[in-house]
């Protein structure tokens, strides 16, 4: 039997239990919710595709630019002691630029809730 007939055949036995999959899942699946997304058998209470504030987008960038300074502290405390003062210095220039972007955030009031 050649080789590419086992694959041909695994591949068949696999298209047959999917579609077996499917057939069992269309015949036991409760029928009365109509078209609507099941969620504990309640209504969702707002529309699937609401849009968010626009505040949430500048928050997430606030998280972001803390996010990216503990991906750079981290390998920066590993070989501080090796590199000596200068990565001091550069990790500290670092952090002041991000600071700038805070103290704009703020200044703007994407950090006020209400």
């Amino acid at each position: 039997m050649p080789p590419y007939a086992v694959a041909l055949s695994v591949v068949g036995l696999v298209l047959a239990l999917v579609a077996g999959v499917y057939a069992a899942s269309s015949a036991l699946a409760p029928r009365g919710f109509g078209s609507g997304p099941f969620l504990s058998g309640a209504r969702p209470a707002e529309h699937a595709l609401s849009r968010y504030h626009v505040r949430w987008y500048t928050v997430s960038m606030v998280f972001l630019a803390f996010d990216m300074e503990m991906v750079f502290m981290y390998p920066w405390a590993l070989v501080v002691a090796s590199v000596g003062v200068k990565a001091v210095v550069e990790m500290f220039a670092f952090l002041a630029l991000l600071l700038v972007g805070v103290l704009y955030a703020w200044r703007e009031g994407a950090l006020r809730w209400t």
